[in-house]
């Protein structure tokens, strides 16, 4: 069945057999203080806490990193209206692809959101449907951070027809009611970000680090797990963080840049938007509008209301949450939420749209009224059905 069918799924392989070597910067003051035992007693402590410290498995990238070795020209881009994962894991491979001579082009669907200025990619990053360059014949297109083509609508079009092999690179479910992602492409719903897959696909091309690819990918990483909050129970985000922090200094920027940045406008905005939550099945369903006019009153972009429906989920009660964000009449971008009780990713599928099991999203045509009343009865019915 489509629902269990993996793309490029590999076998991880322990890092441990290839780095049985690694060391580790005790500091000065455990230095001196090893070394000063006489005894030895203080050294083998250290030496099985050492021992004890979690290992980082990488992901079996070896297909897709043939692909890329092979490829003299590669693009690399991510979905429409793109966000801190799949643009902070582009950028971190266009860098490291640009270190080993490739020609490479970065290039988004629509307008990057200006928080994300200071990747400072304005020197080389199009945008598509603003004025850019010709797309030239390209041996390699990469996708970040998607597994479905209308996620890359229009350019999508113009990859197929200028690219000689296009392949995502995602931690996304494959959708059952979606198209088919291309054969090859690399998509593991282990990761908790498509900057961790981004990682060791540098690893794996045997780049070395630098400060612009690490604070790349740092970003991809935080801005996903919301700064090591969602990691899906494994130490590998606080593993690959660790290394990216030996080369990027200012993490408190790049967490200021992505969370931390409202303006006075911004929080107008959100005082007025919190005001009128609706609340459904005994305050277990939350429902978030917002108007394009709010947004155009305050001078604010679209993606400065995606955290809103983050704000909505820590209310005790609530299990479930949708946020509608009017783009144009009639037209929603929708971003559902769950605590876990339920998924959401099959409500986002009857809809048209995608995502994880609790975190997904959809772009519907129909009235506010409408949406609201199909998508809250499912979710009404799931919780009934789970019990909560």
């Amino acid at each position: 069945m489509k629902a269990n069918r993996k793309v490029g799924f590999f076998l991880p392989i322990p890092l441990s057999q290839s780095s049985p070597n690694r060391r580790f910067n005790l500091g000065p003051d455990l230095e001196d203080r090893t070394q000063s035992t006489d005894n030895g007693l203080f050294s083998c402590c250290l030496d099985f806490r050492m021992n004890r410290l979690p290992q980082l498995t990488p992901l079996n990238v070896e297909s897709i990193v043939k692909q890329i070795q092979d490829a003299e020209s590669i693009l690399l881009t991510t979905h429409k209206q793109c966000d801190g994962d799949g643009l902070g894991a582009a950028l971190g491979l266009y860098h490291a692809l640009k270190k080993m001579g490739k020609s490479v082009r970065a290039i988004t669907v629509d307008e990057v959101p200006s928080k994300y200025s200071f990747l400072n990619f304005d020197s080389f990053l199009d945008i598509y449907e603003q004025p850019h360059r010709p797309i030239e014949s390209t041996d390699l297109a990469l996708i970040f951070d998607t597994n479905d083509k209308r996620q890359i609508a229009p350019l999508y079009g113009e990859l197929e027809k200028n690219c000689k092999n296009i392949l995502f690179v995602d931690h996304h479910p494959v959708l059952n009611k979606g198209p088919e992602p291309t054969l090859g492409s690399f998509i593991d719903t282990r990761a908790a970000s498509t900057g961790e897959i981004a990682y060791f696909i540098v690893k794996a091309l045997g780049v070395r680090l630098d400060k612009e690819i690490a604070r790349a990918l740092y970003t991809s990483i935080a801005f996903d797990t919301q700064i090591f909050r969602f990691i899906k129970s494994s130490s590998a985000s606080y593993l690959i963080g660790a290394e990216l922090l030996e080369f990027e200094r200012d993490p408190e920027e790049i967490h200021r840049k992505l969370f931390s940045t409202y303006s006075r406008e911004k929080v107008d905005f959100l005082s007025r938007t919190l005001g009128r939550i609706e609340y459904y099945g005994e305050n277990r369903v939350a429902v978030i509008e917002i108007k394009k006019s709010d947004l155009d009153e305050f001078g604010l972009h679209a993606d400065d209301s995606r955290d809103v429906i983050d704000f909505v989920m820590h209310i005790q009660a609530l299990q479930a949450a949708v946020l509608m964000r009017e783009d144009q009449p009639n037209k929603y971008k929708l971003s559902l939420r769950s605590k876990g009780k339920i998924e959401v990713l099959g409500i986002a599928e009857n809809l048209g749209g995608g995502g994880h099991l609790y975190a997904s999203g959809a772009y519907v045509e129909d009235s506010f009224v409408n949406i609201r009343e199909q998508v809250v009865t499912q979710l009404l019915q799931r919780l009934d059905i789970a019990g909560s």
